[in-house]
């Protein structure tokens, strides 16, 4: 059962359903949550996407021209300053992914999704019902759930996951707690239309968000983002706590960010609170959580839903293979093992410290009081680029079942680079017949063997076979591009994260795959 019928939950569904797993998703929601967010698109979730049959009809749901590059502007106080610059975000790593990164809002994501769950079998959908009842034994998981007109019902299966969001029923149900930062800042969400601010913003490159850098933000943002090239933005700032629709200037707080006056038209105001939360575990017992129901934060660095995208091709693979029978228990317990870190390191490096990052800057320089210094200063963020220290790279060398570098540890710091490493994403080649190695990778376990010797790849043939493990063996020479790899043998999981890399054949073939597996 998959309780939350959002991007994440659908992806879920869609995901176990191409590995023969039927599911029941639960959805509150009876209409579409017009919202422009979750917006960028990360390289790995378009690999999901690719994955889950639906990465052309995403990338066509596009609605900004493919010439708005997903980096933002950053300004000086307000959008019509003359310290301004637009550094490189990342578009720069595309080429170390199958897929280049794209810009949707979540809604028309959420339709294509839709879409594709209505293709598969396997897929019961119960909108305009909303759980209140987790309950599980040693046998299964039972969900209690009420409808819109009072009628109750309940679901029996063998896994329950909870897609259902920060406020999660599910995540309370079975006591998983969360640890977090709490800023007390309200902040305002507006979706406004205004020929008038985009007339103004033509003085930019075409960029979908503008952010305005003010000392009395305390490190947070006032920031316009595109949901089209013509006139609709969406808006985020800090308010004061009292605020509601009726009680405060938004027009003039917008006006303040942009440097200029402008005429609009309101089509959305709500709030949300400042804040980041991860759960402590994703899992207890046969129920899981994945999504803002483990992790939320708030929107700098489009990190939530391409978070959300990673647990489901993290865990989807991992539940198939234990109701299959050739996963194990302890093969379940390493979603918490690998997806928390990530997210834990994510909040800390990505998120809170470039708000610091932002408050010191602003608390240290100011043109008002030494001009100079400033714009030496700013100037250097103009040019700086991610240290090898603080790129954001997800991996799981450290994760139990992974034959990783003694002592290491699942990170969301990493490096990019076309060698494979045991714990990190697969980097893209091209093989010998012209097709890439992302479109012959199996459903389940691949072995790529380059240049290998045919009784190394007949002896994981046979390892896998006595171990009931799912094994595709792709072959080909070790030339070309594939010398980047720098290796001959690599065994890839189903999310496309290398798991064992070596120059040479092991000498125990059934060991190296029992342990990827959780045995």
């Amino acid at each position: 059962m998959i309780v939350g019928g959002g991007p994440v939950g659908m992806a879920m569904a869609i995901e176990l359903a191409q590995r023969g797993v039927t599911s029941a998703i639960v959805e509150r929601r009876t209409q579409e949550h017009r919202i422009p967010k979750g917006q960028g698109l990360q390289q790995r979730t378009m690999e999901h996407f690719y994955s889950w049959g639906v990465l052309e009809k995403v990338r066509a749901a596009r609605v900004l021209p493919p010439g708005f590059s997903l980096s933002g502007v950053t300004a000086y106080m307000n959008l019509n300053t003359e310290y301004w610059y637009s550094p490189p975000f990342r578009e720069v790593v595309n080429r170390y992914y199958f897929q280049d990164s794209e810009r949707v809002p979540q809604y028309l994501t959420e339709r294509v999704l839709r879409d594709r769950m209505a293709e598969l079998p396997g897929i019961e959908s119960w909108i305009g019902w909303t759980v209140d009842a987790i309950a599980q034994d040693q046998d299964g998981v039972r969900v209690g759930m009420v409808a819109q007109d009072g009628k109750r019902q309940v679901l029996e299966g063998d896994y329950a996951i909870g897609c259902d969001g920060s406020h999660s029923i599910v995540r309370d149900q079975v006591g998983i707690e969360r640890g977090g930062e709490k800023f007390d800042q309200l902040m305002v969400l507006a979706v406004i239309r205004s020929p008038e601010l985009e007339a103004g913003l033509r003085r930019f490159p075409p960029r979908a968000t503008y952010r305005a850098m003010d000392p009395e933000l305390n490190g947070h943002w006032r920031f316009f983002g595109r949901v089209d090239a013509q006139d609709t933005f969406f808006f985020h700032a800090p308010v004061p706590s009292n605020t509601t629709k009726d009680n405060y200037d938004f027009l003039g707080l917008m006006e303040k960010a942009a440097g200029f006056k402008f005429h609009c038209q309101f089509d959305y105001v709500g709030f949300w609170d400042l804040r980041i939360a991860i759960a402590n575990k994703y899992r207890v017992g046969r129920v899981f959580i994945a999504g803002d129901a483990a992790h939320s934060h708030p929107p700098y660095g489009g990190y939530g839903l391409n978070n959300g995208l990673d647990d489901v091709a993290n865990l989807g693979w991992k539940l198939a293979a234990r109701l299959h029978g050739w996963g194990s228990e302890a093969l379940l317990d390493t979603y918490t093992e690998e997806r928390q870190p990530i997210f834990l390191e994510t909040a800390k490096y990505f998120i809170l410290a470039r708000i610091q990052a932002d408050r010191d800057f602003l608390d240290r320089y100011s043109p008002e009081r030494d001009r100079e210094e400033f714009e030496r200063a700013w100037k250097k963020s103009m040019t700086a680029t991610p240290t090898r220290a603080m790129t954001y790279a997800p991996h799981y060398e450290g994760s139990s079942i992974v034959w990783g570098p003694p002592g290491s540890v699942c990170s969301a710091i990493g490096t990019h680079s076309f060698t494979a490493r045991a714990g990190h994403h697969l980097p893209p080649q091209v093989l010998s017949s012209g097709r890439h190695v992302f479109e012959e990778l199996g459903q389940d376990l691949t072995l790529l063997a380059f240049g290998a010797d045919d009784s190394a790849v007949a002896a994981f043939e046979t390892a896998a076979m006595s171990l009931g493990v799912p094994l595709k063996i792709v072959r080909d020479s070790l030339a070309d591009g594939r010398k980047a790899y720098e290796a001959r043998f690599m065994l890839i999981r189903a999310d496309r994260y290398v798991v064992w890399v070596s120059d040479r054949a092991p000498a125990d073939a059934a060991r190296v795959i029992a342990k990827l597996v959780g045995r």
